[in-house]
């Protein structure tokens, strides 16, 4: 149904006929965006087997930047032909697929043994209160997913204006290097996951931060129009690596019966990052350089590394099973 509530709303959006009905519409459809991130996260999570969890849902995290490299092509083809209603017009089709899922996707067996017994939501966020142990790590993976949030969405929002503003390359050839660092962030994201199935889902996460962090001074310190391309690229497949492999990492961190409650709390008060990263960096750009606030951005994914490295240890429960592993 977060499918569902995203797919409609968005589509909406080229009914609209002014600012306000437009940001009505665009904050409807995030709540359902918000949701979707979350459930589809924990439901595959309670599928999967620990041996290659990381790999499945880094691969399904390699879908949303599939998807924004679709709606790259789809805006291309699609704008200049017939504006920018028409775009909104293709988000209707993922509700038939919602719909399909809906029909032939069980819940998770994990899950179903909790049915019976589980709470409502105001126990929920007690339990994940309950003890100092779970209270600290989801604090601890709250400020984690601000910081990621934060990197992630400033660099979305900026690298395109710093690219064009800064580097002096036109908007065509600025759409060619998303897309290539868009389909690099594909392959970051089942890389990580494998990866993390062999090597660890906590340091993998941390490479991914701490590697985004360093490279992006550096492309902002050694760029030329000669090596451009290859920078994004390489930049497009770290900072994928964090996103490939925090969905598995986070919903082992805490037991069947709060899991939706506190990877959804915890993710979305992060999105605090993402709402302040843009504006934040603005002002930056606007008194500095956009060159300055990427540095910046490389600031929080340090932190988003850093935190999970010292403090939050990884498989410290199986969503197939409901006792802690760890």
């Amino acid at each position: 149904w977060t499918i569902v509530v995203f797919s409609i709303g968005t589509a909406a959006l080229g009914l609209t006929q002014n600012y306000w009905q437009f940001a009505l519409l665009r904050f409807l459809s995030a709540l359902g965006l918000g949701a979707e991130y979350v459930v589809c996260n924990t439901l595959m999570a309670e599928y999967v087997p620990t041996e290659r969890r990381t790999t499945v849902l880094g691969t399904l995290q390699a879908g949303w930047s599939v998807g924004y490299v679709v709606a790259t092509v789809l805006a291309g083809a699609i704008i200049p032909a017939y504006g920018w209603r028409p775009l909104f017009a293709t988000a209707i089709v993922p509700v038939l697929l919602a719909l399909f899922i809906r029909r032939v996707v069980p819940e998770p067996p994990g899950w179903q043994q909790h049915v019976r017994a589980r709470a409502t939501t105001q126990r929920q966020w007690k339990a994940v209160f309950a003890s100092a142990q779970q209270r600290q790590i989801f604090l601890l993976w709250t400020l984690t997913s601000c910081f990621l949030q934060f990197g992630y969405y400033g660099v979305n929002n900026w690298l395109p204006t710093y690219i064009v503003n800064e580097l002096g390359f036109n908007f065509t050839a600025m759409t060619g290097y998303l897309v290539g660092t868009y389909v690099a962030m594909v392959l970051g994201k089942i890389v990580a996951g494998y990866l993390a199935d062999k090597l660890g889902r906590r340091w993998m996460y941390v490479f991914g931060g701490l590697a985004t962090a360093a490279f992006l001074p550096f492309i902002v310190q050694f760029h030329t129009p000669g090596n451009i391309i290859v920078l994004l690229t390489i930049f497009g497949f770290l900072y994928g690596v964090p996103y490939g492999v925090n969905a598995t990492y986070m919903t082992e961190s805490f037991a069947t019966h709060i899991r939706g409650t506190a990877v959804g709390g915890a993710y979305n008060i992060g999105r605090v990052g993402a709402a302040i990263a843009p504006w934040l960096i603005g002002i930056v750009a606007t008194n500095y350089s956009i060159g300055l606030g990427l540095i910046i951005m490389g600031g929080a994914y340090f932190l988003t590394g850093i935190i999970p490295a010292l403090f939050i240890r990884e498989k410290m429960y199986d969503p197939q099973q409901s006792e802690a592993v760890i």
